[in-house]
């Protein structure tokens, strides 16, 4: 692997430091290359190169706003019949005493993208002035909560965007896999009361988001908060608040300092169940039917709307 290291990176000297920690999805190891420290994720299944190449376009898409601390992917590459992910290493700690500062951190990258539209817009008289800003929602190419690879195929409409790329492509897969009836008979019930919550009149600037934002993917880093193992998209800044309140959910200093520089719109905790409908369905995609049951349970709200 050293060999390999070297002649990705173009690194003179490379030793291993060890297991990096695994995840149910990929394990990790630690290399020092050329005296920084590396980290290097691999995965043997057919769909990591998807996963993996999305992973590290997410991640500079993060970089790239320099709104909160992320890890700078360094290279994707093929070895020995796996893929691997090599980016900067973080010593990281568990999220706690950032968490008001990551809230706001937060709130920043969700308001990048709308920034770049508006000086866009203010600038557009100028000769010679390129237009700037994502307009649309998707994203540039796959990507992937856990190992499940989601289509972000652009759209100028957010509900249907994500009532295609999302619900309905996670409900594919449990046709597929489960033969789940109850879900399938629920769907056009739940699809037809989709405007309720995202009314034409709601306004939604394509925000850059993480995608994948439940605790395990934050942290602290020499003081400030961090990121990781994004599954980006440009989308509703609600979005990614939905999973951020679920599995143990993140600090409540986190919400109270986000909402303070984005306050809530109106139906916002209907939403929170809509979004949050889409991370269950993928847990149940990914781990059995054991998220069966809160997957019904919130399509059974949703139809009754």
């Amino acid at each position: 692997m050293e060999e390999a290291l070297r002649e990705e990176l173009g690194c003179g000297d490379v030793r291993s430091l060890g297991a990096g920690g695994s995840g149910c999805i990929s394990s990790a190891d630690v290399y020092l290359c050329d005296g920084r420290k590396v980290f290097v994720k691999k995965n043997s299944k057919p769909e990591a190169r998807i996963m993996f190449d999305g992973e590290s376009a997410g991640l500079s898409a993060i970089h790239e706003t320099q709104t909160i601390k992320v890890p700078k992917p360094l290279k994707v590459f093929d070895h020995n019949g796996c893929c691997y992910l090599a980016m900067e290493h973080y010593d990281m700690r568990s999220l706690h005493q950032q968490a008001e500062n990551f809230g706001a951190k937060l709130a920043k990258l969700h308001l990048s993208n709308k920034v770049k539209i508006v000086k866009s817009l203010k600038s557009s008289g100028f000769v010679g002035k390129r237009e700037e800003g994502v307009r649309s929602f998707g994203f540039e190419v796959y990507t992937c909560c856990g190992i499940i690879a989601m289509p972000n195929d652009w759209s100028s409409n957010w509900l249907e965007f994500y009532a295609r790329n999302r619900l309905k492509a996670q409900l594919d897969l449990v046709e597929k896999n489960y033969q789940d009836r109850e879900a399938l008979e629920l769907w056009p019930q739940v699809e037809r009361n989709l405007h309720k919550l995202i009314p034409v009149g709601l306004e939604i600037t394509p925000a850059l988001l993480h995608g994948d934002l439940w605790s395990g993917n934050t942290a602290e880093v020499d003081g400030e908060p961090c990121v990781y193992d994004p599954a980006c998209l440009y989308g509703h800044h609600e979005f990614d608040l939905s999973i951020a309140r679920m599995f143990g959910g993140l600090p409540r200093k986190v919400f109270a300092a986000y909402h303070g520089v984005i306050p809530q719109d109106k139906g916002f905790e209907d939403r929170q169940k809509l979004y949050q409908l889409f991370h269950y369905l993928n847990h149940w995609n990914h781990f059995g039917g054991g998220y069966r049951g809160q997957s019904i349970a919130i399509m059974k709200q949703l139809a009754k709307l």
